[in-house]
């Protein structure tokens, strides 16, 4: 039995009806950066640990992936727990866990020990990210949501952009001879910190619905997570072996059996991990659609404008950092101009923000093949044009996704949001992935032409992702906050 069955909410943070609790959603969204900056910031310190390690380039990739991987799986369940066991216990464990992770990774003297210390870290992720997005559902009032979820992409859209430029400052800057080691060691004393003010400012919260793990939904679910996200992380690097399209078909059985199993739970009285009804949403399940797509585009556009950048342009991981700087403030801007206009225009912010996205990607690619040799300077104002766009779509999408769950629901809620994120993640970074590299051929045309034209291939696959976000947004409920 759980032993938190309702909704707890400490009189300091009840005390101002309408107020929202800034210093428990300050800790929270901290945590949140601190785990998406750890999807993105590996990347840059690749080549290093490839030498330092003497690893492969195999090794070097479940680097990245171990941590994906155990960060998709095991979402849900983590989001499950934290309904039966209160979430402030599981960020606490979360936080907790991903620190003393991040410490095994920066002391890792080898790549097997790096890759299973990142395993563990996905998982303290896993605890932490579900609960950030139920505490805004449960401790927020409605009618100020927005502005929180305003805060919220920021916080997302700044960790995914600036992780590039993150990584290459801290690597560059060699503290203490640690090299790569520094992109682990950063989350340390903000780990710490984080520990000690959510034990002061995080209220303890849970699900009065929640009454015991829906252990065959867990499995079931795990099972179909795990089939679906391996291949569409390894599968590119390994060719797309038989294996993987194996796996992509044990994947949609397994859903299907879940599917299965999750009404037979609902339809004796049970505790289904997932409620069906939950998808009878309209918000919802095309908000959790939208979420895949923006997912995709973003988290595959940024690693293939890296590749370009590094291996077509030759610069440095600082250097490619920077030509993020201006697209990152754009985004930041037009964020907060979101937040603040999605009360009055409804679903109109989204739409316009969606046909700005998709016109950004667009204009890259015909920018691209219209002649001009790539260079940062070319690129650098669709990027800005793009994070308008993101801005204007990608921060309301979160709130379109929960704005009608019940508190109830709030963490199981967060965790479908949280698993759609990464899957869409994934799933943009298999398909785009394989359009750059298919079409990248510096041996015939040069690495710098090379690299424009995957760009430019690259940049029109992402604008048809844009275009199904927009088809998405279009079909949301008019005032989708």
């Amino acid at each position: 039995m759980a032993s938190s069955q309702q909704t707890v909410t400490p009189p300091a943070v009840a005390a101002k009806a309408g107020a929202i609790p800034w210093m428990t959603m300050s800790v929270v969204l901290a945590a949140l950066f601190m785990a998406v900056l750890d999807s993105f910031i590996v990347v840059v310190a690749g080549p290093s640990i490839e030498a330092d390690l003497r690893a492969s380039a195999g090794d070097v990739q479940w680097v990245l992936a171990g941590y994906q991987l155990s960060y998709a799986v095991l979402i849900i369940t983590a989001t499950r727990l934290a309904d039966l066991y209160g979430r402030k216990r599981m960020f606490l464990l979360g936080v907790a866990l991903f620190t003393l992770a991040s410490v095994a990774c920066a002391l890792s003297p080898n790549a097997g020990a790096l890759i299973a210390s990142r395993v563990i870290q996905g998982l303290g992720a896993a605890l932490m990210v579900p609960q950030v997005f139920a505490y805004v559902t449960v401790l927020v009032p409605a009618a100020r949501r927005h502005s929180v979820y305003g805060v919220l992409g920021v916080v997302m859209g700044m960790a995914t952009i600036g992780g590039q430029l993150i990584g290459g400052l801290l690597i560059g800057a060699d503290l203490f001879g640690s090299g790569w080691r520094m992109v682990f060691w950063v989350n340390v004393p903000l780990g710490i910190a984080l520990f000690l003010l959510a034990v002061r400012h995080v209220p303890t919260t849970g699900s009065a619905a929640a009454r015991r793990l829906d252990i065959p939904g867990v499995l079931a679910l795990s099972a179909a997570l795990f089939l679906l996200v391996l291949p569409l992380i390894q599968g590119q690097e390994a060719g797309w072996p038989w294996w993987a399209w194996a796996c992509f078909a044990g994947s949609a059985a397994a859903f299907v059996l879940f599917a299965v199993v999750e009404r037979g739970v609902e339809r004796r009285g049970g505790d289904p991990l997932v409620p069906p009804a939950l998808f009878g949403q309209r918000s919802f399940s095309l908000g959790i659609v939208l979420v895949l797509a923006l997912y995709a585009l973003i988290y595959s556009y940024y690693l293939v404008l890296s590749i370009t950048m590094q291996q077509g342009l030759g610069m440095s991981a600082l250097g490619a950092g920077l030509v993020y700087a201006p697209a990152a403030t754009a985004f930041f801007v037009f964020s907060m101009v979101a937040s603040r206009t999605i009360p009055k225009y409804g679903r109109r912010v989204l739409e316009v923000g969606a046909v700005i996205l998709a016109g950004g990607y667009l204009s890259t690619g015909l920018l691209l093949v219209s002649g001009p040799r790539i260079t940062p300077l070319l690129v650098i104002p669709t990027l800005v044009l793009q994070s308008v766009g993101g801005g204007l779509v990608i921060t309301p999408a979160l709130n379109t996704v929960l704005s009608r769950v019940r508190p109830e629901s709030a963490g199981v809620a967060s965790g479908v949001l949280s698993t759609a994120q990464q899957c869409g993640g994934a799933l943009g970074v298999a398909v785009i992935g394989a359009l750059f590299f298919g079409s990248f051929h510096p041996a015939t045309a040069g690495r710098v032409a090379a690299a424009g034209h995957a760009f430019a291939v690259a940049s029109f696959g992402v604008f048809a992702i844009a275009v199904v976000a927009g088809i998405v947004v279009f079909l949301l409920p008019k005032n989708p906050s």
